[in-house]
């Protein structure tokens, strides 16, 4: 929410904002122990963009009607477009990042910016090779699944800007254990009526959210900090699979344990999760057996969390 030195909330902007770049610079990040991924080719760059604006400038397009200062939301899809061609970094922040820089530097009366990026994932189909199945590097299917999401905060300084917020995200990631998670001992009154259950499949939907100590790690700085949404999903999976947990809750902080163990550079990370646990239509007898369930009721429940190094410091004094 952008507002001026008044108080007063003032921003507008465009969305969906489609950039499909090809060829930008390959990714490369430190490997961790739970996941293969050590980087991408970046053959498809692509994003779908959010971009909004403000400043001081803007009010008398509001209240007055004098558009002489307005820089026409179709010109900032331009903008974005034609200047995404021009980068040549590697990340999704990194963009965002280069993208309302420049938008500072060609119009002044900006003083700040606010601009999101959703990944479009797209990943390489194998095809026969002389050593047989291999990726193609030309042809590329579209996923839907879990994806990667960034949102930089900028303001307006002498020398340029500065990034007054941000974070990055995984999106959403949709997990189902199928045996290993609990719920019971929770308070019983007159208005429950759900029963124990010590053993049971656990769908999840579920968001990931981090900062970086410094938001430079997140831009492309080369220095090898910087943390891949496809490395935060497979630790998510990993942990899942070791830990026979007795809620979501704490399955989200053993997540965020590992995940501030994994990478120092990283101040703070967060979750969003929804439960969304089918309803049992025929019990399994015992552990993976055969059992049928059917899709939840519309209420589902959702949590929300977030940690920062402390957490993980006072684990480890506690351990």
């Amino acid at each position: 929410m952008m507002k001026l030195k008044s108080g007063r909330t003032l921003y507008y902007g465009k969305g969906d904002v489609m950039t499909y770049r090809t060829c930008a610079k390959p990714l490369e990040t430190a490997p961790v122990p739970e996941s293969r991924y050590t980087g991408c080719d970046n053959v498809i760059f692509a994003h779908n963009v959010l971009f909004s604006v403000s400043g001081e400038s803007l009010l008398s397009s509001f209240t007055q009607g004098d558009n002489s200062l307005v820089v026409a939301t179709d010109s900032m899809k331009n903008f974005i477009l034609r200047e995404t061609a021009a980068y040549e970094g590697a990340t999704t922040e990194g963009l965002l990042h280069f993208i309302a820089e420049r938008f500072f530097a060609k119009y002044p009366h900006i003083t700040s910016i606010e601009i999101s990026g959703d990944r479009i994932p797209f990943l390489p189909v194998d095809v026969p090779g002389p050593e047989g199945l291999q990726p193609s590097g030309l042809v590329y299917r579209r996923s839907h699944n879990d994806h990667a999401s960034a949102l930089l905060s900028l303001s307006r300084t002498e020398d340029g800007c500065e990034v007054t917020e941000h974070r990055s995200v995984l999106s959403g990631l949709q997990l189902i254990k199928v045996s290993g998670s609990s719920f019971y001992g929770f308070v019983r009154d007159e208005y429950t009526t759900l029963p124990d259950s010590y053993d049971r499949p656990l769908f999840i939907f579920l968001d990931i959210i981090w900062r970086y100590n410094d938001v430079k790690d997140a831009l492309d700085s080369g220095n090898g900090a910087y943390v891949a949404a496809e490395q935060i999903s497979d630790i998510a999976h990993a942990v899942f699979h070791e830990f026979n947990t007795p809620s979501i809750q704490y399955l989200i902080y053993q997540i965020g344990l590992r995940l501030l163990a994994r990478y120092p550079q990283l101040a703070e990370v967060g979750f969003e999760s929804n439960n969304r646990t089918w309803e049992t239509v025929v019990d399994p007898a015992e552990e993976l057996k055969p059992g049928v369930f059917t899709e939840p009721r519309p209420p589902y429940g959702f949590q929300g969390f977030t940690m920062t190094r402390e957490d993980l410091i006072s684990e480890g004094e506690q351990s």
